[in-house]
């Protein structure tokens, strides 16, 4: 094994795990259900007036359809797939990345280019594999730069893509919630003679309501601000990786190369 593949070897040991459950975003939910089933419980009504089947099932069902018709079905799995994973997030070391990207650079400079070849087999990172082998295949560094910039915004136009689904989905929810809060107000109507069947129906007709703001604003729009915010920081990442693969290219010293690195720690 070269002394490359060994140090490289050597950072993909010192990385921690690639994903953990994101006990922040956890307790975050924790807190705000918790603070809404207190506050409820504390104005004396019972959990139960809440459970209204036919308000749920036109509010998670009206925004779900919805869904469907303004997201092609792509995005929509896509999206799906980007939610899922908030749950867990990535743990990324960008020192190590920053020493794998150096010990890159030392083979490039004493093996050229088409040396990395074999090594790229041991690169993790999807970008950064990628990035190598166009590095290996361009003429010229405004090729390859213009090649990294296009996949850099396509990536982040992609995560912004996710985030709109959610953020749209989250602007639906309460209006359908006001439609099944006036099918419920259409079902007291109908006993208006027994006032205490209005005074009991009124209140659960709301229930929507509450449905479709709970929905949106407790699920569906945070989900998609923490897409954005993850997005963010995988650009910041990614930028490391391009600035890299530029240096790399043009046969930066190593040192220069961890210098400039530095800045995105």
């Amino acid at each position: 094994m070269s002394a490359t593949a060994t140090a490289l070897q050597q950072v993909k040991l010192a990385e921690p795990a690639r994903r953990k459950i994101d006990l922040w975003m956890l307790a975050g939910i924790v807190i705000a259900i918790g603070a809404v089933l207190a506050g409820i419980a504390s104005a004396g009504i019972r959990i139960g007036n809440f459970l209204q089947p036919t308000g749920m099932l036109i509010v998670l069902g009206g925004t779900l359809g919805v869904t469907l018709i303004t997201t092609p079905r792509l995005a929509l799995y896509r999206a799906t797939r980007a939610a899922i994973a908030l749950l867990s997030t990535p743990t990324e070391n960008r020192e190590n990345l920053m020493d794998e990207i150096v010990a890159l650079s030392r083979a490039a400079r004493s093996k050229g280019l088409l040396g990395l070849e074999p090594l790229i087999g041991m690169v993790e990172r999807p970008f950064l594999r990628e990035s190598l082998q166009w590095a290996m295949d361009a003429r010229n560094h405004a090729e390859l730069q213009a090649t990294l910039e296009m996949k850099l915004h396509q990536l982040e136009r992609q995560g912004e893509t996710d985030a709109r689904v959610f953020e749209v989905a989250g602007g639906f929810a309460p209006t359908i919630g006001v439609i099944g809060t006036v099918v419920g107000l259409m079902d007291v109507l109908r006993q208006f003679s027994n006032v205490s069947s209005v005074a009991a129906g009124t209140g659960t007709a709301f229930v929507s309501t509450l449905y479709g703001l709970g929905l949106a604003n407790m699920i569906l729009l945070p989900s998609a601000q923490r897409m954005r915010a993850h997005v963010a920081d995988q650009f910041e990442i990614n930028e490391m990786i391009v600035e890299g693969t530029l240096c790399l290219f043009d046969g930066v010293h190593p040192a220069l190369i961890r210098d400039r690195l530095g800045c995105f720690l």
